[in-house]
This record gives C-alpha cells, sequence and structure tokens, in this order.
C-alpha cells in the first residue's frame, strides 16, 4: 500500500508556471506506475499525464501537451509535474495517483482513472487570466 501527499498548489497568472509535487510513502514509489488527473468543478476527472514506474515513458492529455511535463524521483519516492504556460482553463484539483500490478500493458490504459489503485487528496490551482 502506498499513501500519496500532493503539494506546490496555488494561484498563478496566465503564462505562469508552477510545479507540482507528489511523495509516496509506504510502498516504494518504484513499485507504481504514476499519474495526475485534473478536476473542475461540475467536470468529469481528466487524464493530465502518466509515467511509467522507471518513467522511461511519459503520456500526455492533449490539452497539456507540450506545456506539461511529468517526471520522477524514485530515490526520493517523488512524482512531479512541472507546468508552463498556464491558461485560466487549467483551474482545477490536481490529483496524484498511482497503479500497481497487474501492471499496465498499453498505452491507452495510462488515461482511464478508474484503472488507479491509491490517490491522493490534490492541491489546488487556480490560473487567473
Amino acid at each position: 500500500q502506498v499513501q500519496l501527499v500532493e503539494s506546490g498548489g496555488g494561484l498563478v497568472q496566465a503564462g505562469d508556471s508552477l510545479r507540482l509535487s507528489c511523495a509516496a510513502s509506504g510502498r516504494a514509489a518504484s513499485y507504481y506506475a504514476m499519474a495526475w488527473f485534473r478536476q473542475a468543478p461540475g467536470k468529469e476527472r481528466e487524464f493530465v499525464a502518466a509515467a511509467s514506474r522507471s518513467g522511461g515513458n511519459t503520456y500526455y492529455g492533449d490539452s497539456v501537451k507540450g506545456r506539461f511535463t511529468i517526471s520522477r524521483d524514485n530515490a526520493k519516492n517523488t512524482v512531479y509535474l512541472q507546468m508552463n504556460s498556464l491558461k485560466p482553463e487549467d483551474t482545477a484539483v490536481y490529483y496524484c495517483a498511482a497503479k500497481g500490478p497487474p501492471y499496465f500493458t498499453d498505452t491507452i490504459s495510462y488515461r482511464h482513472n478508474w484503472r488507479y489503485d491509491y490517490w491522493g487528496q490534490g492541491t489546488q490551482v487556480t490560473v487567473s487570466s
């Protein structure tokens, strides 16, 4: 089992950058595929980015591709989401998620929030125009 704690959210202006962190405790983060999802008020939870256990493979949602970067430092049991060129439509609660075995065997499954086993409590990101 793993516990996930997100941090780094806040209020920024459009065009600014922000880096979110997700600290894992309990089992080693390297045991899990990791992802970021977000949810705005009144909307469904949306896939943002995911990384394989080694971090060698990364995947992004279409709305953040080219602006956001997911990375992980397994030695620190931490996953990051670097968010650049933020837009007001990026405003949401951002959640970190972990997936243990059986592991994903295709690239599409990383995008499905119901496949993840563990979730953090979320961190609010607000982008003003």
